[in-house]
């Protein structure tokens, strides 16, 4: 929501003048993550070479700064899904009752990255999966937790996964994350793309989405790319 990032990003710049509550938010905002398996059900390989899959996580600045650094994504958009066209902007999802997440829509090279394993990141590094249409300082069901799968495959392998880390308790609380297909992605106003890599020093990215791209880079070394794939270029 407008207004309520705002707020969040006071609330973020307040909280970066006091030593120990950064170091609180910036664990939670990924550092304590659980480690989760590699999914036992993945996409059928195809002789495709790029791929699409669309995913939501709480704000997007975030999402789509951490898959941007991921080896075998050529591209990510931020933007708007589950609700119709007219809307697919900014102000009118941050209202709340357009049906809409904020999204990342991700073109990738299956022989490089595979499906699942851009699931695992999203479980585990991305955001937290447990959370109920939230996600750190940002609530209302446009933050929600959800996987929008572009084929019948995708439905497949997003649904294994979710039983297959529900069945491990990995996660201390349930998976709250929804799988909702057939739902189309709208792509966001341009303010809002590469925004995490254009404004690393912004407080609100600073604490809630950096230290996302830590974990990324720790947990999975081999798949983490130091020069992200930005929109603009």
């Amino acid at each position: 929501m407008a207004r309520p990032r705002t707020l969040a990003v006071l609330g973020a710049a307040l909280c970066v003048l006091t030593t120990a509550c950064a170091g609180l938010m910036s664990s939670a905002g990924g550092t304590t993550a659980p480690e989760i398996p590699t999914a036992t059900v993945d996409q059928s390989v195809t002789s495709d070479t790029t791929a699409t899959a669309v995913l939501a996580g709480g704000c997007f600045w975030g999402m789509q700064g951490v898959f941007e650094h991921v080896k075998g994504v050529n591209r990510v958009l931020a933007g708007y899904t589950g609700g119709a066209a007219q809307t697919a902007h900014y102000d009118e999802v941050s209202a709340d009752d357009t049906g809409h997440a904020e999204s990342v829509q991700i073109s990738y090279d299956p022989h490089q990255v595979s499906y699942g394993t851009l699931l695992r990141i999203f479980f585990s590094v991305a955001h937290d999966p447990t959370e109920i249409n939230r996600q750190g300082p940002d609530t209302g069901t446009q933050y929600r937790s959800a996987i929008f799968p572009q084929t019948d495959d995708q439905a497949r392998v997003a649904n294994a996964y979710i039983a297959q880390l529900g069945a491990s308790h990995v996660f201390s609380a349930p998976i709250a994350t929804t799988v909702e297909a057939g739902r189309t992605f709208y792509p966001a106003e341009g303010y809002h793309q590469d925004y995490m890599a254009d404004n690393p020093t912004n407080a609100y990215i600073a604490i809630n989405d950096a230290p996302k791209l830590t974990e990324l880079k720790l947990r999975y070394p081999a798949l983490y790319s130091e020069q992200p794939v930005l929109v603009k270029g």
